[in-house]
């Protein structure tokens, strides 16, 4: 491996035409190796996932052992993950300073989890799986390869899309995505054709190949544009941004203070579980479990109740906050249609249109990845609403601030000039710079 890496240098050096060549050749191929992983692993997820969530449906008392289940997978990551427990941050750490690496056990632990997650009623998402499985299989197979640092580096942001285009049929958000997701306002294009390639052939295999299928929603009729419209959009989007920053703040909250009250991991999920039934039967309904699809499905199709949304959201954050496993992405989904749905009626537009618009907007302002998402939408959704997609996105994005579902996202560039945010400062450390701030 080492005398053929040497004579494709030597060869590389002679023409840049060849440099080029070589270089394209070389991304396509170990793009293509992480799609097929990544598309793999989706599959299997995915096809698990859906298994074990008809079982709990078929099975309401598989809810009691929800504190169990939580108290299992906890002890695991206390006893065997080390470092995988932080989860996408630790991706997105190793692709900011690599002094480290994503071991392959994330992918059985997370994976496990999450299936664990959901057999038993807990509320999450399938994004941060995805992510972290193609993260650490990327790792892996840079590793098998002896390929250098810098390629490594290339190959976890390949992970992160393949993982997330293969898991939601989104090839082109899933490209975007990795490179988008790092640093709040700059976009990495040294791994731009590695990475559309390991989400456009994840997303093959796990389609094609092994023949799972993805949800699609549909948007309905879209308004003409005029001046009354586009102040609603903006005025939802305004609180599809707020939102979001609810949830964020919300869920970095309960995970350090259900740390701090219950320094024991398994007992401290224990308890998240133990709240997480007490709601169903305070609120008389299992609507607010699991992924949340229905929830989705139903804000296209009917009147939702006006506080949908936010049961969700306490719903998700509880999970999350209280150490279970799973993403945040498709709660996200949830909620910002349901808000969608609810705030159609008070501002007299169409339920589809206003749902979909929260749909990618709410998601949006929790990952400070709007071209991403508003990719994301027209894959979804198609291009009639493209306009308002975009403003939807631009605007949610901006009034998230510089918070997020990531603690260790950088912010590259400010949001705004009136905030002065050091080089190198993450989502996880700007509050400790505003102390500072307030404090001199």
């Amino acid at each position: 491996m080492e005398r053929i890496r040497k004579k494709l240098d030597d060869l590389s050096k002679k023409t840049v035409s060849t440099a080029l060549i070589l270089t394209f050749m070389k991304w396509i191929g170990l793009g293509t190796g992480v799609g097929m992983l990544c598309g793999s692993a989706s599959a299997l997820f995915l096809t698990s996932l859906s298994y074990v969530t008809d079982l709990r449906m078929r099975h309401a008392w598989l809810l009691f052992l929800l504190p169990f289940g939580g108290a299992l997978v906890s002890f695991l990551y206390l006893k065997f993950g080390k470092s995988s427990s932080k989860g996408n941050n630790l991706i997105l750490e190793q692709i900011h300073y690599g002094n480290a690496a994503v071991p392959l056990r994330m992918a059985p632990l997370v994976l496990f989890g999450t299936l664990v997650t959901h057999l038993f009623g807990g509320s999450a998402g399938r994004e941060g799986t995805a992510v972290q499985m193609g993260g650490s299989l990327a790792e892996g197979f840079g590793r098998l390869l002896r390929l250098n640092a810098i390629d490594r580096r290339i190959l976890l942001i390949c992970g992160i899309s393949g993982g997330f285009g293969s898991v939601f049929g989104t090839p082109l958000a899933g490209t975007v995505f990795g490179l988008e997701v790092l640093a709040i306002g700059l976009i990495s294009h040294e791994a731009l054709i590695p990475a559309f390639v390991a989400s456009f052939v994840g997303n093959i295999v796990t389609t094609s190949f092994w023949g799972v299928p993805h949800i699609h929603y549909h948007m309905g009729e879209v308004p003409n544009l005029t001046l009354l419209i586009l102040v609603k959009v903006i005025f939802a989007s305004i609180l599809f941004g707020l939102t979001s920053v609810f949830f964020s703040e919300l869920t970095h909250t309960l995970k350090k203070s259900f740390s701090k009250w219950f320094r024991n991991p398994m007992f401290k999920s224990a308890i998240g579980g133990l709240i997480i039934i007490g709601l169903v039967y305070t609120l008389d309904t299992r609507d607010y479990l699991g992924l949340g699809v229905p929830l989705i499905q139903d804000s296209f199709k009917e009147e939702m109740s006006p506080f949908a949304f936010f049961w969700k959201l306490i719903f998700t954050s509880l999970t999350l906050g209280t150490g279970y496993q799973g993403g945040e992405v498709t709660p996200l989904f949830a909620i910002g249609a349901t808000l969608g749905n609810t705030l159609s009626g008070l501002l007299n537009l169409y339920a589809p249109f206003l749902a979909a618009l929260g749909f990618i907007a709410v998601f949006c302002g929790a990952t400070n990845t709007p071209i991403a998402c508003f990719i994301m939408g027209i894959e979804l959704f198609g291009s009639s609403g493209s306009v308002y997609m975009f403003i939807a996105c631009l605007v949610s994005f901006l009034f998230s601030g510089h918070t997020g579902i990531y603690t260790s996202q950088e912010i590259g560039v400010s949001k705004s000039h009136f905030i002065s945010i050091p080089t190198g400062t993450t989502i996880g450390t700007v509050k400790q710079l505003k102390k500072k701030q307030i404090g001199k």
